[in-house]
């Protein structure tokens, strides 16, 4: 079977949830035979030929407009078109900004099943301004109408597209991926030592909420540091305000984007691990942590609930206040957020394995082949 994924910036991942998920899936259903392809922007990735191997997945590069608004769904046009003319069984949309366009293989190429990953409701986020809003939500009901079937990667989020657009929807979620190689020098390259740090994972752009922590952390008498780890994304305003908030304290660290062993040292090593997020769909980065044993902070909502279930301190959303108060307690009681942690691993292996959801992503795929008039393309 022939599998087309469309709407991610690309892969091998730099950062974002949608590409560590298309990385993470796409290599797995490659493994299982599946012949995948994979869009790509070549201003994410680092290799320019027009199409290329990784791990078993063809990545083709098509070109966009490099710009906040049009990159994405420019990308996305491109990458329709193109697919019109291959001999792809199914073509994979993921985000609802991409969904915008899921019609055109719905019209145009009848003998491809079309599916949409709905990863979050991207339209909450800060950065978008009024149009683009109003195209986000035009998206949002594009996910629930074009295709053939709707993923979405929450409960929180199965349940959205039930009330508001009144549809079942598949639920698989994001899964985890933890790496034994770490790099020990990661640590030393940023002065920190084991134990002795508290870290933050994420893309800086507002609806992560860093800037609550950053407020929070700067109000605690600590010798634990603060570690940044992530770099903007055409949010260049936005990462100048954090280091505005940060530059009065040397105890703040902005590590940049950091991958492989490097982000597995800064994972295992870290005392906390805190997630601020405003608007989520299910955070990869906070799996994650929870698959090293790191104990863990997160804001009340309910993504971030849905995925840590009672084994994580939870703080108001947007409340620098009471991250505060939230990190005063888990650097006080080490036993107690270890002990929590611990509960939070298992969890996360029983709920959150790549190798099943790829499973359950391989299953729906055949499920619409046995239920439509496709006739499946034997793989090259």
């Amino acid at each position: 079977m022939r599998i087309a994924f469309i709407g991610q910036k690309g892969i091998p991942t730099k950062q974002g949830g949608i590409e560590r998920h298309v990385e993470e899936l796409s290599t797995r259903l490659a493994s299982f035979g599946f012949n995948v392809s994979v869009y790509s922007r070549p201003g994410y990735t680092s290799d320019q030929r027009k199409s290329h191997d990784f791990k078993g997945v063809n990545i083709i590069n098509l070109p966009s407009i490099n710009s906040k608004n049009l990159d994405a769904i420019s990308h996305t046009l491109f990458s329709s078109i193109h697919a019109l003319f291959q001999d792809y069984d199914v073509i994979h949309y993921h985000g609802v900004g991409p969904a915008l366009l899921s019609f055109i293989p719905r019209i145009f190429k009848p003998s491809a099943k079309v599916v949409v990953t709905f990863h979050c409701l991207d339209r909450e986020h800060q950065k978008w301004g009024r149009f683009a809003k109003w195209m986000l939500t035009l998206g949002e009901r594009a996910a629930c109408i074009f295709p053939h079937e709707t993923i979405t990667i929450s409960r929180a989020l199965e349940k959205y597209c039930q009330y508001n657009y009144q549809i079942k929807t598949k639920y698989i979620p994001n899964g985890v991926a933890i790496s034994q190689n770490e790099n020990p020098a990661a640590l030393s390259d940023l002065g920190l030592e084991k134990n002795n740090y508290i870290v933050a994972i994420s893309r800086l752009v507002r609806h992560k909420g860093v800037h609550t922590l950053i407020k929070a952390y700067g109000q605690l008498s600590t010798g634990k540091k603060l570690v940044i780890v992530g770099d903007g994304a055409k949010t260049e305003r936005y990462v100048g305000e954090l280091r505005e908030l940060a530059k009065n304290n040397p105890n703040i660290i902005f590590a940049g984007q950091k991958s492989g062993a490097d982000l597995t040292a800064l994972f295992r090593n870290a005392y906390l691990f805190v997630q601020p997020s405003e608007t989520e769909g299910l955070s990869i980065a906070l799996l994650e942590a929870m698959a090293y044993g790191v104990p863990a902070i997160i804001s009340n909502i309910e993504e971030n609930q849905e995925a840590a279930e009672n084994l994580a301190l939870e703080f108001v959303n947007k409340s620098p206040e009471d991250l505060k108060r939230k990190l005063m307690y888990a650097l006080d009681n080490e036993d107690i957020i270890q002990a929590l942690a611990a509960r939070a691993k298992i969890r996360v292996e029983q709920n959150y394995d790549w190798k099943n959801i790829s499973e359950s992503t391989a299953d729906l795929y055949r499920e619409l082949a046995a239920n439509g008039e496709l006739v499946l393309t034997e793989a090259k």
